[in-house]
């Protein structure tokens, strides 16, 4: 998940809004990691879950990355008023889905899947190291 975070946040520049979905545990985060490694700015990248967002600055003069957890928040109206710098910024929303696409014209949607739940898996198919099925789509409001 780090590894493929670091090619897509090398792409990304002021504007990028990206709303990421998954179960605990999918890699949500481990893929942020990746992305800011990608962009070059500072860590380290950890879930924000408990103070909503945080902001990373760049340390190879691009635009900063900030990462939002919208797990606790009940509206789109909650993540709106955190005031985020969509314009200079690289926005990652965790858990936006349904909130964040409010927030611009256009976003990647990205969702990350992983084995859950099921008798048929053995435990071992569910650390870090198992496979994840990530789909990445381009959306914009039409």
């Amino acid at each position: 998940m780090e590894q493929l975070g670091v090619r897509i946040g090398e792409q990304l520049e002021a504007g990028d809004l990206l709303v990421l979905t998954g179960p605990l545990g999918a890699g949500k985060t481990t893929f942020t990691r990746g992305l800011a490694e990608g962009l070059g700015v500072r860590g380290p990248v950890q879930s924000p879950t408990f103070v909503i967002a945080r902001t990373h600055p760049s340390l190879v003069g691009g635009a900063p990355l900030v990462h939002v957890d919208a797990y606790r928040l009940g509206s789109a109206a909650e993540l709106d008023d955190l005031d985020l710098d969509l314009e200079r910024s690289v926005v990652v929303v965790e858990w936006g889905r349904g909130m964040a696409e409010e927030l611009a014209d256009s976003w990647w949607d990205v969702e990350v899947e992983r084995p859950v739940g099921s008798f048929d898996l053995d435990p071992s198919e569910l650390d870090a190291d198992a496979p994840r099925v990530v789909t990445i789509v381009r959306e914009s409001i039409v």
